[in-house]
């Protein structure tokens, strides 16, 4: 029987005073998150900053993850660009990499398109790939995107790529189609973006996470992503996270559990959140995780 995917880490991307990607302590985070239990750590995801990362930036990160000692087999590497030629070339090297999987979303500039707009794309991309072309997990976050993955798409994709595209991340926050995705494409690998439908996922056929809560409560989702198993801890604090930015919020969190404040540094366009919320943050997790009744 073919191992389930598991918990990977959509790793956060942590900053130096200079803006520049601080490798030790990259190195590190991705070091605490395999060792409390996460199967692999996903770089450059929307929790990672990928989309302002650039492509140099991106090589010597990866370059600096495996001289460090972390297998290419625990690697996953999001790709968030809108160019298939310049999608192609980061998903190429991360795969001559070793790398196991890309994590690919669509192109998200233009608004409003079509399906056969988005298959075409993927198209290209494949095309451009060749005989690199792999493991291959498509991801919906139209929050951010605005270009939604359709179930009828995914499923023009596989059949199309049938080696290439071998699961699908679904961060839509819309159970109802998550579960439509369960029931029509239960041969991909489906991955649960939402913790709090992360357990039932899971019940339902699901093979785990990409989770950046994964980077400050990563035994507790794991008990999800893998078992099943519900915890309304987690679910409750999504819902603190969401009052804020959720990429500032979550390195707010790495920031309080490693009392290290590198972590607080986003890189425009995004901006830190204040100190105010990140004592409210703090205050919510130590009540759900760290008091005597949790």
């Amino acid at each position: 029987m073919t191992q389930k995917f598991g918990l990977s880490v959509a790793l956060a991307t942590p900053f130096d005073s200079n803006g520049d990607i601080a490798i030790g302590a990259i190195i590190e985070q991705a070091r605490r998150s395999l060792a409390a239990g996460c199967s692999s750590v996903t770089l450059f995801g929307t929790t990672g900053e990928g989309s302002s990362i650039g492509t140099r930036e991106r090589e010597r990160v990866l370059a600096s993850l495996l001289d460090s000692g972390i297998a290419a087999k625990q690697i996953i590497v999001g790709v968030l660009v809108d160019a298939a030629e310049d999608a192609a070339m980061q998903a190429g090297h991360a795969l001559s990499k070793g790398a196991r999987n890309i994590l690919l979303a669509p192109p998200s500039y233009f608004k409003n398109v079509s399906d056969d707009g988005v298959f075409q794309w993927f198209s290209a991309v494949f095309a451009i790939l060749g005989d690199k072309a792999r493991d291959i997990i498509v991801y919906n976050i139209p929050s951010v995107t605005m270009v939604p993955l359709t179930v009828s798409l995914i499923g023009r994709l596989r059949t199309a790529f049938p080696n290439v595209v071998t699961g699908v991340k679904d961060s839509s926050g819309d159970w109802p189609f998550t579960e439509t995705l369960l029931k029509a494409h239960g041969d991909l690998v489906i991955l649960v973006g939402d913790e709090r439908h992360l357990a039932k996922g899971v019940r339902l056929g699901g093979q785990g996470a990409i989770s950046g809560m994964a980077n400050f409560v990563p035994r507790e989702v794991k008990l999800m992503a893998e078992k099943g198993m519900d915890d309304p801890r987690v679910e409750n604090f999504v819902a603190e996270l969401l009052k804020f930015p959720v990429t500032a919020a979550v390195k707010a969190m790495v920031a309080h559990l490693t009392s290290d404040e590198i972590w607080l540094a986003v890189r425009p366009p995004l901006v830190s959140i204040s100190g105010e919320g990140q004592a409210q943050l703090a205050l919510a997790f130590d009540t759900l995780f760290r008091s005597k009744a949790a």
